[in-house]
């Protein structure tokens, strides 16, 4: 990935952040047939190894997990992202010399693919899944796995395989206008907060020019 150094971004707290609100990863890999990328949402266990580990599951009928065992794969996570108007840029009438863009936040993850053909793994990892993500859809009665029938649920576990890539490289890209002046990307931020891209523009607020 391309990172000039105004939009390098290598804190791990805040990678970890974008990982965390953006579990949905494209996860990358390199097959008989060629690249592929399969989104998957993903659980990650910072304390899990030196740069973490990344937990998720695949149906057993997907090929993924038998032809990229063992293998170097790569999972993508994307943060807000939007076009950026020059129209938002208060410096535009000064001198005409802007053109469009894109801003974005994205995390590159990287580390082997191991298969985790375990019961037990997949267990519990559904259920902490389903556990996060039922609260976070704010359910005033979350659900959970012991509210269908067990025989179900069992069937259900047994058409899935766990996947598990402790990581070994994490990069991040966080192009949020930090080479504009102060004045253009705070500008561009209230032109996003205008149209609803209220995630986009906070972040914009909140970068650091470097």
């Amino acid at each position: 990935m391309y990172r000039p150094t105004a939009f390098e971004e290598d804190r791990p707290e805040v990678l970890h952040a974008l990982m965390a609100d953006h579990p949905l990863g494209q996860l990358v890999t390199h097959g008989p047939e060629g690249l592929d990328a399969n989104p998957i949402p993903f659980e990650f266990d910072a304390a899990a190894g030196p740069q973490g580990t990344l937990r998720a599951h695949v149906a057993r009928a997907n090929p993924l997990w038998q032809q990229a065992a063992g293998a170097e794969v790569m999972v993508i996570f994307q943060g807000a992202q939007g076009y950026i108007s020059p129209n938002w840029y208060p410096s535009k009438p000064e001198h005409h010399r802007h053109v469009p863009t894109w801003n974005y936040a994205v995390v590159h993850a990287h580390g082997p693919l191991r298969v985790m053909d375990d019961e037990r793994f997949v267990r519990g990892l559904v259920a902490r899944l389903t556990r996060e993500h039922e609260q976070r859809s704010q359910q005033p009665r979350p659900w959970k796995m012991g509210d269908s029938a067990p025989d179900f649920i069992d069937g259900m576990l047994k058409a899935i395989v766990g996947i598990e890539i402790p990581l070994t490289r994490l990069t991040g890209k966080f192009k949020l206008g930090q080479n504009r002046e102060t004045r253009d990307r705070l500008g561009a931020a209230d032109g996003l907060a205008a149209l609803g891209h209220e995630a986009l523009a906070q972040a914009m607020r909140a970068a650091q020019p470097r």
